[in-house]
């Protein structure tokens, strides 16, 4: 009985974080909508690329990349700029001393991170199909959604480490991050084919989660691909969260004690 009450009272702590995150959303929406609007015309003009050569196959492949990316980028983001965002708002101390579990709090923000990036996704990809007049009549939503969801563990964990840049270097910690979510975009065959990165880059997107998103989520949506079609994809993505995550984690809390003996969390002075 004793741990059941634990557990919850950590499951409500977690939902606490969900609900100052939405909070915040409501108290940037005229950012938050610019924002939205920015993110569906960047993919749009991603896609114009397809349209240009006439292939209708193009097309769609190009915004479902668009609308992935976005979705793991915003993901990673969230994660990675959880410190920072403390910062930002002079609370870093107060959240970092109050006596909850650091997997609480980062289990908040990210749940928070994971509706709020389907919501938008969902917006985007509704905003591109009236765009470009795709049907998406043939894809296969429930496919689709699993595999963010799935896929967004994975990304939580590569976060994770990223996370603690912010304290080890206020200036730039959250600049040091883009660094590894640029090479994510690099070889994980978000706006072209694997097999167009030269012989030596290749290797590299095995082991990097968004190759296997991108592929299933192709799938869903241009072949309506049901689960069992995906399943292998599904399998590697979640082995690679089931790794990435207690290891971020743990370079997370190394970071955050190594911060409070330096004395790294207080914002002013």
């Amino acid at each position: 009985m004793n741990v059941m009450r634990k557990l919850l009272n950590e499951f409500w702590g977690a939902i606490g974080f969900v609900e100052r995150d939405f909070a915040l959303v409501k108290r940037y929406l005229g950012w938050e909508v610019y924002w939205l609007i920015y993110s569906a015309v960047a993919g749009i003009t991603i896609a114009l690329i397809g349209v240009t050569t006439g292939d209708k196959e193009l097309v769609l492949f190009l915004v479902v990349g668009a609308i992935v990316w976005g979705f793991l980028s915003l993901l990673f983001e969230f994660v990675s700029e959880t410190v920072a965002w403390e910062m930002w708002e002079g609370t870093l101390e107060l959240t970092f001393m109050a006596p909850i579990k650091r997997i609480t709090m980062l289990l908040g923000n990210t749940l928070f991170a994971v509706i709020y990036g389907l919501i938008r996704s969902a917006l985007i990809l509704a905003a591109m199909a009236l765009f470009f007049s795709i049907n998406l009549g043939g894809a296969n939503l429930l496919t689709a959604v699993v595999v963010l969801v799935v896929s967004s563990l994975a990304f939580i964990g590569l976060g994770l480490p990223a996370a603690v840049l912010p304290i080890l270097n206020r200036e730039k910690g959250v600049q040091a991050s883009h660094i590894f979510q640029a090479g994510l975009l690099l070889v994980s065959g978000v706006y072209y084919p694997i097999d167009t990165l030269p012989g030596w880059l290749r290797p590299i997107s095995v082991i990097s989660p968004a190759t296997y998103t991108l592929r299933s989520m192709r799938a869903a949506i241009m072949e309506g691909a049901t689960l069992a079609d995906v399943a292998g994809d599904l399998a590697i993505i979640a082995l690679i969260a089931a790794v990435s995550i207690p290891l971020g984690m743990l370079i997370f809390s190394v970071g955050e004690r190594w911060a409070k003996w330096k004395g790294k969390l207080k914002i002013e002075g």
